[in-house]
């Protein structure tokens, strides 16, 4: 959720007469950073995970599963654990994990104590380093108390009691019918945030998720919680048609910004490594978030969608009815499509492969904005995507930072750039660190276990090291990813719908014009030779990139520039199934490219049978022969002896429901609709082990490659 500063906010009144400023000297951060370090090259490829959690607390004699509101308190006693760990452990530090607040009061983030390397022996520690840290947090809870990666809490804002403590509906922050203001990280950032984006819009935030119709639902259904009652001016909001018949109504930043989700940020090489991956994971975002779909209740009602992404791209849209087309624009700039969380809007690489054709979306930006960038030598697409982001207002402005060298800080850059929340996002080096350009990759929803989440960060770190070592070209029309992002959140999506994908993986390779990079050859420390830095006589762990990584239009005068045909030749409609198993014909699908990749290595045969026991869940998952979470919910919701077939989820149902999840994580409960045999839980994981494993590799790369910690932050 970003920097946490300490300060005085601005209501949105005294905010908004600050904007310009903040755009105006954002823009200048950036243009101090790129100056600086748009010709680095050379940084290690390192990446990191990010992992939410809900803090579910049960009342077994109530037979209710809760929302733990001890957010501070928890995080209190893991930071002051960290501290004693290092005193007793010096010069293990980087293998302590780090807890940060987010959101909601009930949830915790966490990371890796340092950036994991891109050997392939690195991946190997992922599903231990995950496991280490849901211990680590489960030790400061209560015995009531459990840490769980749920995407959407089932109940929260439903008839009853789903918080500990209890507090009523309401407040004066985020004025919800149905969620209290407390289950609000406290932080003077977050209820400012929510307020301030009520206030721009004008009106309460309002999400409508279609409503699964069952046998016995009411129809039409009308939300019976949609009160007549007018405590404040937007409590109208609902009855005078915000809240839709037959949709499940949320009418708060809470029930999206409180869902939770599997982020995996990389370090690239350089900037044009990084605006290659960007565009490459663009087109893989709907095609993953379908993939990992694991919500399909909102507000103790079954939805007919299985994803969360809409219901969060509402929750913070602040955009006015002027913005959003609803009334002629008199105040505001822009007509805005979409929501500042939503979807990318442009392919960002310089290079011959990314058509104009591609960024076909109606996307409004800054001219002024774009003008200024291009004059200090950022080329047109870079400036563009800018220009798009900074059309945003900030929404949370501290008095004290008003005013800052733009030298030296990026504060102003980061409001902006940090509250466009897409399902990729470029993220330049901080000023005065090592970090280098980076790309969060941010569609995925959180699995159930540590074992599914770590099999989906493993297949994308390593689907990253295909596209650059195979010189892979993904790009379709933006206008078509859109489309895929709509078809990825229907019920059963894997199974009930196609998406439209690039039919030639492989030609042209972007980058390249005409050609793809080099065979891989032999490796070292499981990276392509041309890639690693010993190749050519450095004899150090760490593992950086050779000019020919990345060849931008600019650079690439020795090849002649690749011919195209018509842009609706490219690209085909596919199954989840073919897009990742491959189509059993010309088509090789992501995992047979992994494969590929994999194969040009020398790799140990216990590497990668465990490599191949991750990617047993992503073949599975995609192939049907797994469920994803959303279906194994429904179908859990559906054989529940108290289920009504009404579309309701009432305290009971919701109480085993997160129970059995509990029991799926520690290996208590077997599913084999969900998960592979081979799936042991954690109940066994001891704490020491697992912190033992854990050092292995991530002080091997922090002591070699001398990063700072927080890679995704």
């Amino acid at each position: 959720m970003g920097l946490l500063a300490i300060g005085s906010p601005l209501d949105w009144a005294e905010a908004k007469q600050h904007a310009d400023h903040v755009r105006e000297h954002g823009i200048e951060q950036f243009l101090h950073i790129w100056h600086r370090l748009k010709d680095r090259t050379g940084d290690v490829l390192l990446w990191g995970d990010e992992i939410e959690y809900m803090v579910i607390s049960y009342d077994d004699e109530g037979k209710n599963a809760r929302l733990s509101l001890r957010q501070t308190e928890i995080l209190e006693d893991l930071q002051h654990d960290a501290s004693e760990r290092k005193k007793t452990s010096p010069g293990r530090e980087a293998c302590i994990p780090v807890f940060h607040p987010e959101y909601g009061r009930y949830m915790l983030e966490s990371t890796p104590g340092a950036p994991y390397g891109a050997n392939l022996e690195a991946l190997l520690s992922v599903e231990g380093n995950m496991k280490f840290r849901r211990k680590l947090a489960q030790s400061r809870m209560h015995s009531n108390e459990v840490p769980l990666t749920l995407t959407s809490f089932p109940r929260m804002g439903a008839p009853g009691v789903f918080t500990d403590p209890y507090y009523p509906p309401g407040g004066g922050v985020a004025r919800s019918l149905f969620l209290p203001d407390e289950i609000t990280n406290p932080h003077v950032r977050f209820p400012t945030l929510t307020a301030n984006i009520r206030r721009r819009r004008g009106a309460k935030v309002a999400m409508n998720m279609p409503l699964y119709i069952d046998t016995n639902t009411p129809r039409p259904f009308i939300d019976p919680n949609i009160h007549d009652r007018n405590i404040w001016p937007e409590d109208a909001n609902a009855r005078d048609g915000a809240a839709l018949p037959d949709h499940i109504y949320m009418d708060a930043m809470g029930f999206g910004m409180g869902c939770c989700c599997l982020q995996i940020t990389f370090q690239a090489c350089s900037v044009n490594e990084a605006r290659r991956m960007y565009d490459a994971f663009v087109p893989v975002g709907p095609i993953m978030l379908a993939l990992t779909a694991a919500s399909p209740i909102f507000r103790g009602l079954l939805a007919d969608v299985d994803c969360r992404w809409n219901v969060i791209a509402g929750s913070v849209d602040d955009r006015t009815e002027e913005e959003r087309g609803l009334a002629p624009l008199k105040h505001d700039r822009f007509v805005i499509p979409k929501s500042r969380y939503d979807s990318v809007d442009c392919y960002i690489y310089d290079c011959d492969s990314n058509r104009p054709e591609y960024n076909d979306n109606d996307m409004p930006i800054d001219p002024a904005i774009k003008e200024r960038l291009m004059q200090d030598g950022v080329d047109e697409l870079l400036a563009t995507h800018f220009a798009h982001l900074f059309i945003r207002d900030p929404i949370v402005i501290f008095e004290e930072t008003m005013n800052q060298d733009d030298s030296k800080s990026s504060d102003h850059f980061e409001n902006i750039q940090s509250t466009n929340w897409q399902t990729v996002r470029f993220k330049p080096p901080p000023p005065d660190s090592p970090i280098g350009w980076r790309v969060e990759f941010r569609s995925m929803e959180v699995q159930l276990t540590d074992y599914e989440n770590a099999a989906f960060a493993v297949f994308i770190v390593l689907l990253t090291r295909a596209i650059m070592n195979l010189g892979l070209n993904f790009y379709i029309p933006i206008s078509k990813v859109d489309e895929n992002m709509h078809r990825a959140h229907q019920r059963d999506a894997v199974h009930s719908q196609k998406f439209y994908f690039r039919k030639n993986l492989f030609s042209p390779a972007p980058g390249h014009g005409c050609s793809p990079l080099p065979s891989a050859g032999h490796a070292l420390n499981g990276l392509p030779a041309h890639i690693n830095g010993r190749a050519n006589g450095d004899d150090t762990q760490s593992s950086t990139c050779s000019s020919h990584t990345t060849s931008p239009r600019s650079h690439s005068p020795t090849c002649e520039k690749a011919e195209f045909g018509p842009v609706e030749d490219e690209y085909d409609e596919f199954t989840i199934n073919e897009i990742i198993n491959g189509d059993g014909k010309d088509f090789p699908g992501l995992l047979g490219v992994v494969r590929k990749y994999l194969d040009s290595l020398d790799v140990e045969k216990s590497t990668r049978e465990q490599l191949e026991k991750s990617l047993e869940l992503v073949r599975r998952r995609a192939d049907g022969s797994l469920v994803t979470t959303a279906t194994w919910m429904r179908n859990f919701v559906h054989s529940h002896p108290a289920y009504k077939h009404d579309s309701v989820i009432t305290e009971e149902i919701n109480y085993d429901l997160i129970r059995a999840v509990d029991e799926i994580e520690r290996g208590i409960r077997k599913e084999p609709t969900l998960l592979p045999a081979c799936y042991e839980g954690s109940s066994q994981a001891k704490e020491g082990d697992l912190f033992k494993a854990c050092c292995g590799d991530v002080m091997d790369i922090a002591n070699g490659a001398k990063v700072e910690k927080g890679l995704g932050e």
